[in-house]
């Protein structure tokens, strides 16, 4: 394997360990730009593979088995995750 290669399979896989905490810094930076709390998590609505962040099986995003999973969840603007049927702002 070329040195290249190795680097960017390197980089790769330490961009998906930042993805977590990437999301939440994103939500969070957000946030204090807005001055108010514009995000939070929205639970039970999340299509497979689609999760912001790590859950009971797993410490990432995007990997998210089943759809509509209760413990797993996205960022969405607050107020709409209980307008969506199955939303919740509570793990289950």
């Amino acid at each position: 394997m070329s040195d290249k290669k190795v680097k960017n399979a390197i980089a790769a896989v330490m961009a998906l360990g930042l993805t977590c905490t990437g999301s939440a810094a994103i939500a969070e930076s957000m946030d204090m730009a807005n001055g108010v709390k514009n995000m939070e998590k929205c639970y039970g609505v999340v299509k497979a593979g689609m999760n912001d962040c790590g859950a009971a099986g797993h410490n990432c995003a995007g990997e998210a088995k089943t759809d509509s999973a209760k413990d797993e969840w996205v960022f969405m603007p607050t107020g709409l995750c209980t307008k969506i049927v199955g939303g919740s702002t509570k793990s289950s």
